[in-house]
């Protein structure tokens, strides 16, 4: 009944009046991909509607392409958006062009602010960070939204506006042009089209504890390798090349180091070729989600409930432990979350969907 009751106050949405809509998007590549229910689900209620995407530069790309929106501007934080006076600035811009609403699927107190300053008549999102005051449609979260997976987390919001919500289908929209680029790079570096193309992520943000051992990729890759016609590209950040040459290394021929050698648009559309994909947790693995290339996500110390890559394509692999999921950047036992993850169960499991598709 309480939640009931909340939905009452809440004032109605004029939607007669909504001709221009601003969505404030998340900043982090995964949970962009995760988002785009939700940028659908607005198309969905307002057909007619100027959508716009205010986005930070590392994840706009992954909007693009897409049909449901018209415009992305890019939040530049490192640049013309930097410090008080460039948000002021953001604000500005963001102002001159007139937004009727503001969806902010990022829950920081910042992303209220700046749609505030810009003085967008009715601002929707959760009241979260303090923020309740500058939202003229506040919607409460409860302790039991943290529960929710994040693509459902975001449609929720909707919902509780009175909006009619879609499937939870991600979504990733790639050129014809990027198509045949893709196809171009992996020809030219030696992949026949009786490949089979395999795509790991070995590395993952936000510290080491959601990295499974490096030596234990390269054995499955090693393992797979002397099973089929396989090709590798490794993913991953510039950060992570050397992590990408040790595992490319072991692996041998057949297998291309990508990790900080790819714009994200580059990244998406080889990840579009592959047949398989392994990851840990991350971004890259919700990009293959949404391709809907067959995947193995190793979770150990993230809440697989509320992240996991979410399709009938993707399987999750997990040791439940005591202590997972801790959250945690660094691991500060035995890590016995990934510890307990073998060689032979992830190769176990990828042969035998790489056999029901064929390969072998």
């Amino acid at each position: 009944m309480g939640h009931l009751h909340d939905n009452k106050k809440m004032k109605i949405l004029e939607r007669s009046r909504i001709k221009k809509i601003l969505i404030r998007t998340p900043n982090w590549v995964g949970d962009a991909v995760m988002s785009t229910p939700f940028i659908k689900a607005v198309r969905k209620n307002f057909s007619n509607a100027d959508i716009s995407l205010l986005s930070k530069p590392w994840v706009s790309s992954v909007y693009e392409n897409n049909p449901h929106i018209d415009q992305i501007i890019t939040y530049d934080d490192s640049g013309r958006h930097k410090g008080l006076y460039g948000k002021a600035r953001l604000a500005r811009d963001v102002g001159k062009e007139s937004f009727d609403l503001s969806l902010l699927l990022q829950n920081a107190f910042e992303a209220a602010l700046i749609t505030w300053m810009a003085a967008i008549p009715m601002r929707l999102g959760y009241d979260t960070d303090g923020r309740r005051i500058l939202l003229t449609h506040p919607v409460h979260r409860y302790e039991s939204f943290k529960k929710l997976h994040q693509i459902d987390y975001y449609l929720e919001m909707l919902k509780r506006a009175g909006l009619s919500s879609v499937d939870a289908d991600m979504e990733i929209f790639i050129s014809g042009n990027e198509k045949n680029k893709a196809i171009g790079f992996l020809r030219n570096n030696g992949c026949s089209e009786k490949s089979c193309i395999i795509g790991i992520t070995p590395g993952a943000a936000f510290g080491t504890a959601k990295r499974w051992f490096s030596d234990r990729f390269a054995q499955v890759c090693y393992k797979l390798k002397n099973n089929m016609k396989a090709f590798f590209l490794i993913f991953g950040s510039p950060d992570e090349k050397e992590l990408g040459e040790r595992i490319s290394f072991s692996i041998g021929s057949q297998c291309i180091n990508l990790c900080g050698k790819t714009t994200l648009r580059e990244a998406i559309s080889l990840i579009d070729c592959c047949n398989f994909f392994l990851t840990n947790d991350s971004g890259l693995m919700h990009v293959a989600a949404a391709l809907h290339i067959p995947q193995i996500a190793i979770f150990g110390p993230t809440d697989h409930t509320t992240t996991s890559p979410r399709n009938s394509f993707s399987h999750i692999l997990r040791i439940p432990v005591q202590c997972s999921p801790c959250m945690k950047q660094d691991c500060p036992t035995d890590h016995r979350c990934m510890d307990l993850i073998s060689v032979d169960h992830v190769y176990d499991m990828a042969n035998k969907i790489l056999m029901e598709r064929g390969f072998s």
